[in-house]
């Protein structure tokens, strides 16, 4: 395994810490926890820069990747629902999409990097999940369940973007 594969991989070790933390969610605790996240999410985009800057892109970097982030989006979202923050259905939303597209992959010959809707749909999840982990004051309740809901958006229309077929061109007449 290359630098940015390790990297990647360390990443899967914010989920358990983040899982355990959450199940004490203290108000300290709970800003350790959105540290924790923060750092996570950000190596996602350091193995990426990485691998493309050492010329170290590969086929189990780019297997590993979306399922380590697919993992730490999850493990925290299913910690808010049990703290009664987030609906189930809404995090179904974003588990189904997760698991139809890792299917579809499995699919594939060639496995693709991420598009500009995969790249939106996991900015916009790490938001809304910091947003809803932080103890916030009240008021800011509404802007996180918004940040939420925009991510299931952004989650569904990059799931429906990567399912549609590519565009033929079309002959000239």
């Amino acid at each position: 395994m290359n630098l940015p594969t390790w990297i990647t991989f360390s990443r899967l070790l914010g989920v358990p810490i983040l899982l355990y933390l959450l199940s004490h969610p203290t108000e300290t605790v709970r800003w350790i926890s959105v540290v924790i996240f923060l750092i996570a999410a950000g190596t996602d985009w350091v193995d990426g820069y990485l691998a493309r800057r050492l010329d170290q892109v590969t086929d189990l970097g780019k297997f590993l990747d979306p399922l380590v982030d697919k993992l730490l989006v999850l493990a925290p979202l299913l910690v808010l629902i049990e703290l009664g923050q987030v609906p189930a259905w809404g995090v179904f939303l974003i588990l189904a999409r997760e698991l139809t597209i890792a299917g579809w992959r499995v699919s594939q010959t060639k496995i693709s990097g991420a598009n500009i809707w995969g790249k939106l749909k996991t900015v916009s999840q790490i938001v809304a999940i910091a947003l809803l982990i932080a103890p916030l004051p009240e008021q800011w309740i509404g802007v996180a369940l918004t940040a939420f809901w925009i991510s299931v958006g952004f989650t569904l229309i990059s799931g429906a973007i990567y399912l549609l077929p590519p565009k033929q061109p079309q002959p000239a007449s």
